[in-house]
């Protein structure tokens, strides 16, 4: 049976993404007998095309999506560079590292909450130095340019990208390539950039494409800090997609194929300034030069990071602040008092929004993990690992946009009788939490020391013995890990459950999202908080587990 692992863990990772697509491209091309699309036409392009604005909206979703994709890689390669190994760069990996489980709408209402016109750096500034006894008129979330949704999916994305750079760092022996560098006369900075940034690169090439897909197409950070005038493309695909006027399926269908065309055209422009970087980074090396802004650039990528940690910890205090807070003015920089008026209010129905998260998230972590501790135990007992070629094949779901296949998806659940369930919503889940729970879990589970396997089975224990009473004791505390980390991106979709939920499955991403068109502070902090705690609760539990677990075969093998 574990032969059979391989084939279907890639058959539901890739399986939706292929059918979606298929029924994507189908409405696309005007063939729909259920919606009355009975021949193939252009006529939903033309639709598409004819639209105020949409070549507006999908310029801003690719400007948006390669600014934030280049400005979050470069951050994180220069401050990387300089200031690998010092005592900062620890601190702020232990600071990082807890954000990545923060879901992408928490940290833009908190962003959102820090710094809008009324937020509160605002208040901090007023009136003593602005003089300001009101809101100033001005568009900071939801500015026309997306400058505000850039810096948002920087803050969300670099976490991300800082934690694939570290996993990387080890196989290129940044520490002995530096001092070669240093012996040769090269500066720290200029350094790294020279000997370890051209080996570390292409072990996060395709995290950073998954990056640039996904800044592309992104939705509920949209929702949330982008413009509406217009909106970004996907944005306006969505809206399409749930207008009870069916026949706009078939010129959503048609954006959402634009849609990937958009994204693939945004990882083409990447490639090519992959090719142009190397060339100029050729002629710099060339040039003898063996130093690069040794002083701007930690001042500039520390101080760079230094605020996003510290803007992320704020804006997710500032949710929890405003959960609870009571009459809260401006300009005054606290609120009047506490009060738990929204969630005794609110309350039972953020209950029951945690537990059909829950109910989504458990199932799909469960398979998950067994998906992929059945692929790495036959991979083990093969004596082959997973090729690097197939590597792509794995982040091909984070690669692909959600709005590209998720439409086809929906048509196809439909079709089938499963729309607006939970079974539908789980299967919609576990194409993104799949890839997540097996990357986090493939690199301990092949550390672990194969001797130890050798060993059992010169006592004359099973494969099966081995594998449960060996290996994965050895790598509980990385399985549990994924599946907390499983639980975090399942908790954090918010597409995939409001298309193929038809917006009859409620969780708490989709309820804080749909808040952010009203005006309610205190619920939208209640549920931004609960939508932080979750991924945490999850984290902590992980890392509580092993050393319970621990415990109590120790004290179970001392009472035998």
């Amino acid at each position: 049976m574990l032969k059979l692992a391989p084939a279907l863990t890639l058959a539901l990772m890739l399986g939706p993404v292929a059918a979606g697509l298929f029924g994507t491209l189908l409405p696309a091309a005007g063939y729909v007998p259920a919606l009355g699309g009975t021949a193939m036409s252009l006529e939903p392009l033309r639709l598409l095309l004819g639209q105020p604005g949409i070549g507006q909206s999908a310029l801003l979703s690719l400007g948006t999506g390669l600014a934030a994709t280049l400005g979050a890689f470069a951050v994180v390669v220069l401050f990387t560079a300089a200031f690998e190994g010092s005592r900062f760069f620890r601190l702020l990996r232990r600071l990082l590292s807890p954000l990545m489980a923060v879901p992408h709408a928490a940290a833009a209402f908190g962003l959102a909450f820090l710094i809008a016109p009324s937020g509160f750096v605002m208040r901090l500034l007023s009136p003593w130095a602005t003089g300001l006894q009101r809101p100033p008129d001005l568009l900071i979330v939801g500015d026309p340019l997306g400058l505000t949704m850039t810096l948002g999916l920087m803050a969300k994305e670099i976490p991300f990208l800082f934690l694939m750079l570290l996993a990387a760092l080890p196989q290129a022996d940044p520490l002995r390539s530096r001092r070669v560098a240093a012996s040769l006369g090269y500066a720290p900075v200029a350094g790294w950039l020279t000997t370890v940034l051209p080996r570390v690169y292409p072990q996060i090439r395709l995290p950073v494409f998954a990056v640039l897909a996904y800044a592309t197409s992104v939705v509920d950070v949209a929702l949330i800090l982008g413009p509406t005038t217009p909106p970004p493309l996907a944005v306006r695909l969505t809206g399409w997609m749930n207008d009870p006027d069916l026949s706009l399926r078939f010129m959503a269908s048609a954006g959402a194929l634009a849609q990937l065309g958009l994204s693939l055209f945004a990882i083409l422009l990447w490639i090519c300034g992959e090719r142009l970087a190397a060339m100029l980074g050729r002629r710099w090396i060339e040039g003898g030069r063996r130093s690069a802004a040794e002083r701007l650039t930690p001042a500039l990528s520390g101080s760079a990071m230094a605020l996003l940690a510290a803007a992320m910890l704020a804006g997710l205090a500032l949710l929890a602040l405003w959960s609870l807070a009571g009459p809260w003015r401006f300009p005054d920089t606290l609120p009047h008092h506490l009060t738990l008026r929204a969630w005794m209010v609110h309350g039972p129905a953020a209950g029951d929004a945690i537990v059909t998260t829950i109910a989504i998230a458990l199932p799909v972590i469960a398979v998950a993990i067994a998906l992929a501790l059945a692929c790495l135990e036959n991979e083990t007992r093969d004596g082959r690992p997973v090729q690097h070629r197939s590597l792509p094949l794995l982040y091909l779901p984070l690669i692909v946009p959600q709005i590209a296949f998720l439409f086809g998806l929906q048509i196809l659940f439909l079709m089938a009788g499963l729309h607006d369930t939970l079974l539908a919503v789980a299967l919609g889940h576990m194409v993104f939490v799949l890839p997540y729970v097996f990357l986090a879990l493939s690199d301990p589970w092949r550390a672990v020391d194969p001797r130890y396997g050798h060993m059992a089975s010169a006592l004359g224990a099973s494969p099966a013995r081995s594998f449960w009473r060996v290996r994965l004791p050895l790598a509980r505390k990385a399985v549990a890990t994924a599946a907390a980390l499983g639980f975090a991106v399942s908790v954090a979709q918010y597409l995939p459950t409001l298309l193929i939920g038809g917006g009859r499955v409620s969780t708490v991403t989709t309820e804080a999202v749909a808040l952010a068109a009203g005006g309610n502070r205190q619920l939208i902090g209640l549920y931004g908080l609960l939508q932080m705690l979750l991924p945490f609760a999850a984290f902590l539990l992980a890392a509580a587990i092993p050393g319970v677990a621990h415990r109590r075969r120790a004290d179970g093998e001392a009472a035998t």
